[in-house]
């Protein structure tokens, strides 16, 4: 597409898989957009397409975004509103054809590009036979070495198969495993015909598809601080009016629920990233670079998002069948909590015949209980007791059924939070790495077949030197204290990478980010997180939206589907910090 000083408005209606099933036909309806986005894609998700291309061969694609286009299909052709989406998952051919059904059904022609390439299940053996590894980027391990077969393995692809579709007139795209951000990146390359090593302009592309992504946490959803928002009622999903350099506004559609301001859009930036360099198939994007700019009317603009060169692989989502899990959970009452758990663990694992009957075992005791309760449920504690074993006969209702049998012959008041299960299959997410000029989009449309190969992009020389800037630096040494919750004066994001968590704190006022900067180290991290301590702990700073980032290593175990934690996507770790009790200056209060 020609260049055009207009800016290219995109709008997201979807964050995951189950996200609001309206809020397609509400960006539709709700104001003038260009293009509709929807990202149904994460590491679970991958794993539970799966299970369903297994029963169903013609399946594999996210179900609920066809649902939406039979609603708004016809309005976006009239309105000439592109749409892409990552919704293919592992069928996007099979999602492609169901639409051109469905289109026909309703009686509109929409040009429907599906884009593939990023599975790699088939080739699996090819690259490995040609030095490709596929090492676990946090154990070291080869993926020869794995506990069980991959059952998926899908690149992240970037948006340039998607710009090719646009480019070759396509209405609807569709692709598999493309990367959230690039679903923005895609559409603005087209619109202002930038070229591989335009570096600043796709990384303001990828920044504002980071914030959009995940619909309504850029709009006040899994917002910290909560009475900000004006109503959770009809939350507004987001837009993003890009330039052609690159810099962009986020808002939303009037009349809706949420808020857009600068603390939600640095929330979102926060979420799941590692360092302020984040990675991408298209290029890296300096996020300690970028400056926010908050407005009336639910506006921020955001420029200056420097970029420079993509790394030379692309990060690869592999999902293992690692084996089965199980978890059962003893309700502990009243006095001698600690002793009723040690009972209950050593009977039990007595009756299965030791814990080294099983792969990995897991107990954890949580004390929820109160000193003189005034209400039954204010006496209870859990003990979450739970296995993992390639045997899924051993790790289902053998293990379940011993619990049980407790029932009877165990402490006092022996209950439990629910029936004996078979468990679930665990899903051992394995990520990697794969050479980028291994990888090559097809763009299916019409019939034919277009390749889009790695970008060719001239010799960049050593990545630019950016210069962020440093925190405020101030001294609080002898002012008064008072003890409060860290969460009221810093806001948090967290979720998972994988087996990792990262978890996001950020200030409103140089004040207070000069004091967390010298107060939350590492180090102290670990004193108020206990059960953190054991992990590796690394922290990032990012001064241009007074923040700091904490990436752990290690927390989620294998992965969401693997993990034996009660919250296996960290979404609750930063709420727990913000919990915890400190002393601060009086006079950042």
């Amino acid at each position: 597409m020609t260049e055009s000083n207009s800016p290219l408005i995109i709008a997201n209606c979807s964050g995951f898989l189950g996200d609001r099933f309206s809020a397609a036909k509400e960006m539709v309806e709700g104001g003038p957009i260009d293009v509709l986005t929807g990202d149904y894609l994460a590491e679970l998700t991958m794993a539970l397409l799966f299970r369903m291309k297994m029963k169903s061969p013609d399946r594999g694609y996210a179900v609920p975004f066809l649902k939406q286009m039979e609603a708004v299909m016809g309005p976006c052709l009239d309105k000439g509103i592109k749409v892409v989406a990552n919704a293919g998952g592992l069928n996007p051919l099979g999602l492609a054809a169901a639409l051109e059904e469905m289109a026909g059904e309703l009686g509109l022609h929409p040009r429907v590009a599906a884009v593939t390439g990023d599975d790699l299940l088939a080739r699996m053996p090819e690259l490995q036979d040609r030095g490709e590894a596929f090492v676990h980027l946090d154990s070291g391990e080869p993926l020869a070495d794995a506990q069980g077969a991959p059952i998926t393995a899908n690149a992240y692809l970037g948006g340039w198969g998607i710009t090719r579709a646009l480019d070759q007139g396509a209405d609807i795209v569709v692709g598999g495993r493309i990367a959230d951000a690039a679903l923005v990146s895609g559409p603005c390359a087209w619109k202002f015909n930038w070229q591989p090593d335009d570096w600043d302009c796709l990384a303001g592309a990828y920044a504002a598809g980071h914030i959009i992504e995940c619909g309504t946490q850029a709009t006040g959803g899994n917002y910290s601080f909560m009475d900000e928002i004006p109503s959770f009622k009809n939350m507004g999903f987001p837009i993003a009016e890009i330039s052609s350099d690159g810099s962009f506004t986020i808002t939303k559609h009037p009349g809706t629920g949420g808020i857009v301001s600068r603390g939600t859009v640095t929330a979102q930036l926060l979420y799941e990233i590692r360092s302020p360099a984040y990675k991408t198939p298209d290029v890296t994007v300096h996020f300690d670079t970028l400056e926010l700019e908050e407005s009336a009317g639910n506006r921020v603009r955001v420029t200056n998002v420097r970029g420079s060169a993509p790394p030379d692989t692309a990060k690869v989502c592999i999902n293992t069948l690692h084996g089965h899990k199980n978890t059962m959970t003893v309700v502990l009452t009243g006095l001698d909590i600690e002793k009723k758990a040690a009972v209950v663990e050593e009977t039990l694992f007595d009756l299965l015949g030791g814990k080294e009957q099983f792969a990995e075992t897991d107990v954890q005791l949580i004390r929820s209980d109160k000193e003189n309760p005034d209400h039954n449920d204010l006496a209870f504690a859990h003990l979450r007791i739970s296995v993992m074993d390639p045997d899924a006969k051993k790790a289902g209702k053998f293990f379940s059924a011993k619990v049980v049998e407790l029932a009877l012959s165990s402490i006092p008041g022996f209950t439990l939070t629910g029936p004996p299960s078979q468990g679930t299959p665990a899903i051992r997410h394995w990520p990697a790495l794969v050479r980028a000029d291994k990888l090559i989009h097809y763009v299916h449309m019409d019939g034919q077949v277009a390749e889009v190969g790695p970008p060719r992009v001239s010799d960049t020389g050593p990545a630019p030197e950016f210069s962020p800037g440093h925190p405020l630096e101030r001294g609080f040494e002898g002012e008064d204290t008072r003890r409060v919750p860290l969460g009221r004066l810093f806001a948090t994001r967290s979720g998972d990478k994988g087996g990792n968590a990262n978890l996001g704190v950020w200030a409103k006022d140089r004040d207070a980010y000069a004091f967390l900067t010298g107060y939350l180290s590492t180090g102290r991290l670990k004193q108020l997180l206990p059960d953190m301590a054991p992990f590796d702990i690394r922290r990032y700073d990012l001064p241009n939206l007074m923040a700091v980032n904490f990436y752990i290593k290690g927390v989620l175990g294998h992965g969401v589907a693997a993990s034996m934690r009660s919250d296996p996507q960290a979404k609750t770790l930063g709420e727990y910090l913000r919990a915890k009790i400190i002393e601060v200056p009086v006079s950042i209060l």
